[in-house]
């Protein structure tokens, strides 16, 4: 398992309760953009519409040496590929309990591209505070035994 991007920002904004792998539509021109690491997934989110899960304002860059008749649009909506059983359980968490579903990484299982997608809760900033503080604490803990040995 080869990964290719992390949102790095999920974890500090969101508690993190159940996560799950899907499958992502894409043309042939964003698997090879994707094969050199050209994706950003900063500002990417999901949502559902009807029976499917897509996600939206994930930029793949446009592969230098494609065709003029590719896609131009590199910011998307993404369809995301999930059994029926998991979109209804995701939606229903997310309608009546105020989830949210948030991509985690992108990676290659094998040769296909996968998405790891999270239902999480919002973090308050008191939350974020304290996520902070633990980090320094331990970051200088670490510090402190390096230079012991």
């Amino acid at each position: 398992m080869k990964i290719i991007a992390t949102n790095k920002s999920a974890s500090f904004e969101y508690f993190i309760e159940e996560k799950y792998e899907a499958g992502i539509v894409l043309e042939g021109n964003e698997v090879k953009s994707l094969r050199k690491g050209n994706v950003n997934m900063n500002d990417c989110f999901c949502f559902l519409r009807g029976n499917d899960v897509s996600v939206k304002n994930m930029h793949i860059a446009l592969y230098d040496h494609s065709d003029a008749f590719s896609t131009k649009d590199t910011r998307r909506d993404r369809k995301l590929l999930l059994h029926k059983r998991e979109i209804a359980k995701i939606a229903g968490k997310i309608n009546r309990q105020g989830y949210t579903l948030v991509p985690l990484k992108l990676y290659f299982k094998d040769s296909l591209i996968k998405i790891e997608i999270a239902l999480c809760r919002g973090k308050h900033t008191f939350d974020k505070k304290q996520a902070i503080a633990q980090r320094d604490v331990k970051r200088s803990m670490d510090r402190e035994i390096k230079s012991f040995y």
